[in-house]
């Protein structure tokens, strides 16, 4: 054993062509953090609501409408911010929903949304990409910050308490399919059918 020891601490810390084994894993792992941290530093920098406004397509439009809605200003001082309901908080999914993201920067490389018009025209399509997403993935955003388990339904209307008490049964709904708009103005569904 005690020979096994000494040839591992030889190779580890003989030098190679220029560095010794235990130099480059020590070096590989401050390289690792310092990625790491250059990583989750970029990524925290665009999950901030200045990133998502930053562009006039986005200020312009959403984040006008975002101003006018319970979920920026209410009794209880609370606001949710566009990473809040855009981005979800678990890691993983949050890298998922960041890769669909890089899709969208195309719409802004090739202006398909850079007037008010072209927003317009383009906002049904829009948003069923989000209220699909929210579906599949049963309004994970939403859930971070609004729990059935602590709803108290004696304080919401009848019909609300009614669907909400279903939907915590289980019967496949999700927010979404209730709560279009919420935050931000529908999009004509004229000549759309209703499901």
């Amino acid at each position: 054993m005690r020979q096994f020891l000494r040839r591992a601490w030889a190779i580890l810390w003989t030098p190679s062509t220029r560095f010794a084994l235990a130099f480059l894993t020590l070096g590989g792992f401050i390289a690792g953090i310092v990625f790491w941290g250059a990583f989750n530093t970029g990524l925290e920098a665009m999950n901030t609501e200045d990133f998502c406004t930053g562009c006039h397509e986005m200020h312009d439009n959403v984040y006008q409408e975002l101003k006018t809605t319970i979920h920026w200003s209410n009794r209880s001082g609370v606001r949710a911010t566009c990473p809040d309901c855009h981005v979800p908080h678990d890691w993983v999914h949050k890298i998922a929903r960041k890769m669909q993201a890089s899709k969208e920067v195309w719409g802004k490389i090739f202006g398909s949304i850079s007037t008010r018009e072209k927003f317009i025209d383009k906002r049904l399509e829009l948003a069923e990409h989000e209220w699909d997403r929210l579906k599949a993935n049963d309004s994970l955003e939403c859930r971070n910050c609004h729990n059935f388990a602590s709803m108290d339904f004696t304080r919401q209307s009848p019909r609300a308490a009614h669907i909400h008490e279903q939907a915590l049964g289980g019967q496949g709904k999700t927010c979404i399919d209730c709560h279009k708009g919420i935050a931000h103005r529908l999009p004509s569904m004229a000549g759309i059918p209703q499901g």
